[in-house]
């Protein structure tokens, strides 16, 4: 019997039979994410139900010297979920129930394969609000959430992933079984190894349980569109609304992305006539005072020459047209073969930055169409170029790759980071001395060999050992 075999055959008694699948289609499936980086080859795709399952695997592949890739919603963008080496895909999808909800705590515990949207609604049924929301939320699981530490569109106002984990139940990648933090918010005995695990992109273990915390829901939410003049009026934009009421969102995108949007979809454009750069911003209406307010904050802002026209929405189904300017970039750019960078800066440094990112690019391709947009509020900017239609797929990657150095040069001269939102995986763990010193990355890689000694989870991502 082959070693493939055999470790195959030592799966099949830790899991039911039609819980392992070694077939080419699910190879396929479970292999890989949206990144598509690399083609997909795992030995195995496994679905365990039980936290018990999950240590049986991780302490067999100790034992028996293979790799384990941990698969959630498969939804990331930097390759951080492909299987191109015959590991076996651990993939949670099973693990997908609501174990414990605790209203006094405002908390609910779940299994790292719980769908995010899942989650929404089970807070909106209770009354409460999981506020961490991202295009992929029909799809993404909390496992995945965590281990990527996902931000999304509600950042400025709710922060990342991480802000909202109170616990985490996590096998490592030596089969050993952790409770971290119990739920509890104040917890001053050391180590938190709950937040090395958050971010981690399962390089350390497999997060199988998380307690995470809900909010009261936000009430009467409305959506503002501006018309702006420039990169500087987005930042003075920013500060003047900050001071007048709290944002849950702040966002902005370009022309050139809006129009994307407006050839590829019935939504209607905001404006009669175009202005260089959109702000969104979306704040809760609790009062008259604070509608009054609204209107005096725009009306100062065009005062000031910052915005030039704007839209506020005047029910709900206006406010989700107004949201699909921004959240429908992504799909309506997908055809012209986009070259993605996520990247972030503080927040002061952003029109900067942006300039200088737009000129450097535009002197040396002149001919590449840049596509801006993002979570401008709190620095998180994605940079699209899309291809030219003369140019072969392979030609326009390799020209981007060289436009990615230069970029990220850029970015180290900011103390800025190389990926804001979507982790490093195998697309950028290259760059990652660019936001990371020497000294950080080893001892990232000795961390790494404390909860994994053997090297078995999620091997060749984020750095290599």
């Amino acid at each position: 019997m082959t070693q493939n075999l055999f470790i195959i055959d030592r799966l099949k008694a830790i899991v039911p039979e039609n819980r392992l699948l070694t077939d080419d289609g699910n190879l396929k499936h479970y292999g890989t994410d949206w990144s598509r980086l690399a083609d997909p080859a795992p030995l195995a795709v496994v679905l365990p139900t039980e936290v018990e399952q999950v240590q049986a695997i991780v302490k067999l592949a100790n034992e028996l010297n293979f790799s384990l890739v941990p698969s959630g919603g498969r939804t990331g963008l930097s390759g951080g979920a492909v299987a191109a080496q015959g590991e076996v895909v651990v993939a949670l999808d099973g693990m997908n129930k609501i174990l414990d909800f605790n209203a006094a705590d405002s908390t609910v515990t779940c299994q790292a394969g719980v769908v995010t949207q899942q989650l929404q609604i089970f807070a909106e049924q209770n009354h409460l609000f999981y506020p961490v929301d991202f295009a992929s939320s029909g799809s993404s699981q909390i496992g995945g959430n965590i281990a990527t530490n996902a931000g999304g569109i509600k950042v400025i106002r709710y922060g990342l992933t991480r802000d909202w984990v109170r616990g985490l139940k996590v096998v490592t990648g030596a089969g050993e079984i952790l409770e971290l933090n119990h739920g509890l918010i104040k917890n001053a005995t050391g180590y938190d190894f709950r937040h090395l695990f958050i971010g981690s992109e399962g390089t350390l273990g497999f997060i199988v349980e998380a307690t995470m915390e809900l909010c009261p829901p936000p009430k009467n939410l409305s959506v503002l569109v501006l018309g702006v003049t420039e990169l500087t009026a987005l930042m003075s934009i920013l500060q003047h609304f900050q001071s007048v009421i709290p944002l849950t969102a702040f966002e902005f995108f370009s022309h050139q992305a809006m129009q994307q949007v407006l050839q590829h979809s019935d939504v209607a454009a905001p404006f009669t006539d175009a202005s260089p750069f959109y702000a969104l911003l979306e704040f809760e209406l609790t009062s008259e005072v604070l509608a009054q307010a609204v209107i005096e904050a725009f009306e100062y802002c065009m005062e000031q020459g910052w915005a030039i026209d704007g839209v506020q929405s005047q029910s709900v189904a206006q406010l989700k047209s107004l949201w699909r300017l921004r959240e429908g970039i992504s799909e309506s750019i997908a055809v012209r073969t986009p070259y993605k960078n996520d990247i972030s800066v503080l927040v002061s440094q952003v029109p900067d930055f942006l300039n200088q990112v737009q000129a450097l690019v535009t002197q040396h391709y002149p001919d590449f169409e840049l596509i801006w947009f993002g979570h401008i509020g709190d620095g998180n900017l994605h940079l699209n170029i899309l291809k030219p239609a003369h140019l072969e797929k392979a030609e326009f990657f390799a020209q981007c790759k060289k436009v990615s150095a230069w970029v990220f040069d850029i970015v180290q001269q900011f103390h800025g980071s190389i990926s804001a939102e979507h982790g490093v995986g195998l697309l950028k763990k290259h760059a990652l001395h660019y936001s990371r010193s020497a000294a950080e990355i080893e001892l990232m890689r000795q961390v790494k060999k404390v909860f994994d000694p053997k090297g078995v989870m999620n091997p060749g991502k984020v750095f290599d050992l």
